[in-house]
């Protein structure tokens, strides 16, 4: 019979914490099959079911619960020993590079992960589009990454590598500030039909298939006439007239507005993706932590965001319970 491992343990966490093997199974850089393997793995080990499937998704049973308690007992006491271990050692451990997408809070995050992570130096890599990130990741050239979800991200498998939800943002609207519709609190999808967007190209449209089924639900095609990969030549088209979707956290100003969209018919995940080797190892947790503190620094800079914020708060549920974890 197999011996119990701690990668055996992290999937049982990841499970009861995800509420589903499909979104565990992203987690942790595994396919879906690869997961369920590991589930039954445990269950043959253990001698009992841990999880039943119900119309709320996978929840656990008695024993499931006994066993994932232990495991987040066990995980944590490694990670303990790790850290000691490190700090015995000196506590650096080389460079650590830190790879991202174009997000507003990327630099924050860094300088949190500076006060937290012990390495002798920070070197960051920014990619043009979320799949890149993610190749860069497998690829062991960066360590720990943010970047959005795509569409057949859930198709790839990440060995070594935990992924987790750190946001679900809604996509805003940019507009420019002379235009009726920045005077409104929310704007109708349905009510930019006849103008022109900014758009990035074609392949770092992480969600393309639910903008164009957004848009498609409002009766329209979006004319995506400029392909702009650089924020400052974005809003400049936008305000001479064009419009794009903007990150929520975004700023009004030099002649745009940002406004929500009614109904909130486009989120995108925003992810935090750990390696575990390297300076970063056994410390998820607290990376995880550092990129909590600094979105929700952000997100003071649009009121209209802040309003959204609080009125949702099931679109930030982990980042709320890594901050107070934090402050422990």
């Amino acid at each position: 019979m197999p011996d119990l491992e701690l990668r055996h343990l992290r999937a049982v966490c990841a499970i009861a914490e995800e509420g589903s093997v499909t979104k565990a199974a992203t987690r942790l850089g595994l396919t879906q099959p690869a997961m369920s393997a590991q589930l039954r793995t445990v269950e043959r080990i253990i001698g009992g079911r841990l999880f039943e499937r119900t119309p709320n998704g996978s929840v656990p049973t008695d024993l499931g619960r006994q066993v994932v308690g232990t495991a987040r007992l066990v995980l944590d006491e490694v990670g303990q020993l790790l850290r000691s271990a490190r700090e015995r050692t000196g506590g650096s451990q080389g460079t650590l590079v830190v790879g991202g997408v174009p997000l507003l809070f990327f630099g924050q995050f860094v300088e949190e992960l500076r006060k937290v992570i012990p390495c002798s130096e920070i070197r960051s890599e920014i990619a043009a589009g979320s799949s890149e990130l993610l190749e860069l990741l497998a690829a062991g050239h960066v360590q720990l990454g943010v970047f959005d979800r795509f569409e057949g991200m859930d198709q790839r498998e990440l060995r070594g590598i935990e992924v987790r939800t750190l946001v679900t943002e809604p996509q805003f609207v940019a507009l420019p500030e002379w235009d009726p519709l920045g005077r409104q609190e929310e704007v109708d999808l349905g009510q930019l039909a006849d103008r022109d967007w900014v758009a990035p190209p074609s392949e770092q449209i992480g969600q393309r298939v639910q903008i164009f089924q957004a848009c498609a639900e409002a009766g329209f095609t979006p004319r995506l006439r400029h392909h702009v990969n650089e924020a400052g030549t974005a809003r400049g088209l936008v305000a001479g007239g064009a419009v794009s979707f903007a990150a929520a956290p975004s700023r009004s100003g030099d002649g745009i507005v940002i406004r929500p969209l009614r109904g909130t018919p486009i989120r995108t995940d925003l992810l935090v993706a750990t390696r575990r080797e390297g300076p970063a190892a056994g410390r998820a947790h607290e990376v995880f932590a550092c990129a909590a503190r600094a979105y929700r620094s952000i997100i003071p800079r649009n009121p209209g965001y802040e309003r959204w914020w609080d009125e949702h708060p099931e679109a930030h549920a982990e980042l709320d319970a890594a901050l107070v974890l934090s402050r422990r």
